[in-house]
């Protein structure tokens, strides 16, 4: 079995550091996704898209903020931003946004923004591991790497991997782990969220947060990712019970 050319690990012990780092953070927040002994972390907003010909424009979450009268900072999340669970899949708001941010799955072109910085803070970017989580678009029975709240097939291969596909077409499916050999920071996009986090060296996030073309925010190990873990904008009127 392969992603993006590149056979599944029958090895998963290079992602083992991962596992123990998630086992002492609480569930449903950054901790269970990145490990926090990085000294910071960051989270990158997916942009909303409008279509515009036959061009996709990104949205920034801080634009649908604006036009809804809502906040945006760090801990937003889109249900409370946009007024309603509704818009992560099934309507837009229109001329706004067309296409709501993709869920579980890492734009390529906001792929490719994380690739160039990253590249600069590992000595290893041509060797990296990704992870592909089950219950994805992807199904396999190869051996995986285990964390608290996820399994994981493991490949190997360049940084530029993190903006290829790894699933078959029709669907669209990035890496949703992945780090350098050498462990200087590390990228995950869980199947559930919107949002990808970052974590690594001080000065790497500082250059994450400066970049023009990414919208991004401090993060800290003890945030939490649910849908309700916004407590400056209201609760979506179509939230769950």
């Amino acid at each position: 079995m392969q992603f993006a050319g590149r056979a599944v690990a029958l090895d998963t012990t290079a992602g083992q550091w991962l596992a123990d780092a998630a086992r002492g953070a609480r569930p449903d927040t950054v901790g269970k996704l990145v490990p926090g002994t990085f000294p910071a972390l960051a989270r990158v907003f997916h942009p909303a898209v409008r279509y515009v010909g036959d061009d996709d424009v990104e949205v920034p979450w801080s634009s649908v903020a604006a036009a809804n009268g809502t906040a945006a900072h760090p801990l937003m999340q889109w249900g409370s931003v946009t007024g309603a669970m509704d818009y992560f899949e099934n309507d837009d708001q229109a001329p706004l946004w067309h296409g709501a941010p993709a869920r579980g799955h890492l734009p390529v072109p906001v792929a490719e923004r994380l690739v160039e910085v990253l590249t600069r803070w590992t000595r290893t970017p041509d060797v990296c591991w990704f992870g592909v989580a089950l219950g994805g678009a992807v199904l396999t029975d190869h051996p995986t790497l285990t964390l608290p709240e996820r399994e994981y097939w493991l490949v190997n291969g360049p940084i530029t991997l993190a903006a290829e596909n790894f699933a078959a077409e029709p669907y669209e499916q990035s890496a949703n782990l992945w780090w350098p050999a050498d462990r200087a920071w590390c990228v995950a996009t869980d199947i559930d969220l919107v949002t990808t986090y970052v974590g690594g060296s001080a000065a790497c996030i500082a250059e994450l947060l400066e970049l023009a073309e990414l919208e991004t925010a401090p993060a800290a190990a003890t945030d939490r990712t649910t849908w309700d873990a916004d407590e400056v904008n209201p609760v979506p009127a179509d939230a769950p019970d």
